[in-house]
């Protein structure tokens, strides 16, 4: 764990050096490349290829997709309880995201003159849901939960198989319950791409929501352009904002919460205006630690990825987490709505000490599918906007066009886009 402190002589030197996270290591980008470019040239027989030497499975293009009998058997298997608390969270993510989906609308700003714009859902939305080090229900929840709630029509979802070539059956029912209508036991940049071009096997998508490892990101990044997608999102990370009123244990469980996703590239941030609290999270962290499951994962992160920062004041605080613009940003300490309003970027804020960021991963309503490093500056979470098409309307009559055609044919002279300018005159010079 790194330690800093504001009175030090290379404080801001040490802070900017925060900053500095890439979404990916730069280096992976060739193999990413080589591997969309193979799915795109030779199709289900790249997929093939790749499902063994990744995914260690031996599949087929027939058996690529989980079979309706497949997903039944896997009900069965899901107990009561895990069924209930996907129900509530799906009930909770669904509810949020009706009350943003958006309306089309019209004005009339000149007589004449009829703006406005529309939104349609997408067509077919691929989401990519994590497998390999943890089966990540709550993605498919937070992705294909909200593209129903958007009334998208083919929710295709592809997630890495076990070796045994199935799929976690928590998974399977969540999906079920989600509205997903195509499953396809696919992972990694392969995966990616079969949703980005297409194979004879599988249809392409419009859209590819959802995150995943460092390769993942990167192969989201490159087909961008061939596909929409959500957003660049890399390792997972928290920053926490705190006071002497916080409980030390609750910070520290929080920080560790994130050190367990798996990657080891997390990080964990503590912003405080109390030197001691600092001191006692620690010792918190280190005793914690030794009760999860997940301990070289967990020991990874402690070791390259935890900051302690030392603040001035919540000023300053503030002042920090805008410039890091974290994924999470819990804020336990006096008066802490005040000092949320006072943060300009974050891609989920977490308000007082009853508000732990676990509630935001499963069951509170937004999605926790987030922008990281640093990008929560310009790209904003994803929620049930991002499965519309927006369509501008525009509408004019002739006399509101007379008005504005010699703005028009203006515009077309100084561009020198003659034609651009007659598509206005003529309609002017008409005698219709």
């Amino acid at each position: 764990m790194k330690k800093l402190y504001y009175r030090e002589k290379d404080f801001l030197k040490n802070l900017s050096q925060l900053y500095m996270r890439p979404s990916y290591p730069p280096e992976i980008e060739d193999s990413v490349r080589a591997i969309l470019a193979d799915v795109k040239s030779k199709g289900d027989a790249a997929l093939v290829k790749y499902a063994e030497k990744f995914d260690h499975v031996k599949l087929t293009p027939e058996t690529f997709r989980v079979s309706e009998d497949e997903v039944k058997q896997a009900l069965l298997k899901v107990d009561r309880e895990s069924k209930k608390a996907v129900n509530i969270a799906l009930n909770n993510v669904n509810n949020f995201s009706k009350l943003r989906i958006p309306e089309p609308w019209c004005h009339s700003p000149r007589p004449g003159v009829i703006v406005g714009e529309r939104f349609e859902p997408m067509d077919r939305v691929g989401v990519y849901i994590p497998g390999g080090t943890a089966p990540l229900v709550s993605t498919v929840i937070h992705t294909a939960g909200i593209a129903k709630a958007a009334g998208v029509k083919e929710i295709v979802a592809v997630t890495p198989p076990g070796r045994d070539g199935n799929i976690h059956p928590a998974v399977l029912y969540a999906m079920h319950k989600a509205g997903v209508t195509e499953i396809y036991r696919l992972g990694g940049v392969y995966g990616i791409a079969a949703m980005a071009y297409g194979t004879k096997s599988i249809r392409k998508v419009d859209k590819i929501v959802g995150p995943g490892n460092a390769y993942v990101t990167a192969a989201k990044k490159m087909v961008y352009g061939e596909v929409a997608i959500d957003m660049v999102a890399g390792p997972s990370e928290i920053m926490i904002i705190a006071d002497d009123s916080c409980d030390p244990e609750f910070i520290a469980a929080d920080m560790l919460s994130q050190a367990e996703h798996g990657s080891g590239l997390e990080q964990a941030v503590l912003l405080s205006t109390d030197s001691v609290l600092i001191e006692q999270v620690e010792q918190a962290i280190l005793r914690q630690k030794m009760q999860l499951s997940r301990q070289e994962t967990v020991d990874n992160v402690l070791k390259n990825g935890v900051f302690m920062i030392h603040v001035r004041d919540l000023e300053q605080a503030a002042e920090i987490a805008s410039d890091y613009a974290p994924e999470h940003l819990e804020i336990m300490c006096t008066h802490a709505g005040r000092v949320a309003k006072k943060v300009k970027a974050a891609g989920a804020i977490f308000i007082g000490q009853w508000t732990p960021e676990a509630i935001g991963d499963f069951c509170a309503g937004p999605s926790h599918v987030l922008p990281t490093a640093g990008s929560a500056r310009f790209f904003s979470g994803l929620s049930v906007e991002g499965f519309f098409r927006r369509t501008s309307i525009i509408n004019y009559q002739k006399g509101a066009l007379r008005k504005e055609a010699a703005t028009v044919g203006k515009f077309a002279e100084m561009e020198g886009l003659d034609a651009h300018g007659r598509s206005a005159s003529v309609r002017i010079n008409s005698e219709r």
